[in-house]
């Protein structure tokens, strides 16, 4: 009996049906849906995933549960669930639990849970980590051209155009606009416009430089290395086979030419 309780709550297919169907629920909280089954459902789907925890705890140990990074975030999730739990049972007013029930909205990181079911996930998060490894040192130095211009942009245009660089944080986010493409035409036509027609070329040329240097160039070289960098294995066993068909092909050319001798 024991181990077919524990084998339930063991089946990943299992817990998956839970989350989904606490997802559902949520979706129906956050929409304003206000009903005791929809309340007691929510309820039913942490104490089922606290369960899972402690079977999980029993089963491999206490050690081996927490050295896993997925489980990790599963039993942190589900602690952060126990406040909304402990609210239901709870009398109306015999206990204030609003500051708890913020934690709340943590329940949605649970779905993350979902990425279990994907097809060949581990390999994908390989490739991304590899990627990430191979592209840091663009990405690093596109953040330090996106702070340098952001600041260069704040000290000249700050006071005609103080919605965008008024402070070095807002120029930052208008210059990361810059290089994603949003607004190039926007921002410098509001300068322009501001800073009067003496100004205007000094302008357009400044922003488009950004655009072209950061925007076009910069955010396009990123976006290839890390995207070689997620197929890089893909090419492997493409090279792979390449090799043992022209091995296969040597092969076939001796057996040929040991025949015509």
């Amino acid at each position: 009996m024991k181990n077919k309780i524990f084998n339930i709550f063991l089946n990943e297919k299992f817990i998956l049906v839970v989350i989904v169907i606490n997802a559902l629920t949520i979706f129906l909280q956050e929409s304003g849906a206000e009903s005791k089954v929809i309340d007691a459902l929510d309820v039913l789907c942490t104490i089922i995933f606290l369960i899972e925890m402690v079977v999980k705890h029993i089963s491999f140990g206490f050690r081996k549960y927490w050295r896993s990074g997925w489980n990790c975030m599963d039993g942190i999730l589900v602690l952060l669930s126990l406040p909304s739990a402990v609210a239901f049972f709870m009398p109306t007013g015999m206990l204030n639990l609003s500051f708890l029930l913020v934690l709340r909205v943590f329940r949605v990181f649970r779905f993350f849970r979902l990425i279990h079911a994907f097809p060949n996930f581990s390999q994908i998060a390989k490739n991304f980590g590899l990627a990430m490894r191979e592209s840091y040192a663009v990405l690093l130095g596109l953040l330090i051209t996106i702070f340098t211009f952001a600041l260069l942009s704040c000290a000249i245009f700050r006071d005609a155009a103080p919605d965008y660089f008024s402070t070095p944080l807002d120029a930052i986010y208008s210059t990361f606009r810059l290089f994603t493409g949003e607004g190039w035409n926007e921002i410098p036509d509001t300068i322009s416009a501001t800073m009067g027609p003496n100004w205007g070329h000094f302008v357009k040329l400044y922003f488009s430089l950004i655009l072209i240097f950061g925007g076009i160039i910069g955010m396009s070289l990123l976006n290839s290395i890390f995207v070689d960098a997620m197929v890089s294995d893909n090419n492997d066993d493409v090279k792979a086979k390449l090799n043992e068909m022209s091995k296969e092909l040597d092969e076939i050319k001796d057996l040929l030419n040991k025949k015509k001798e």
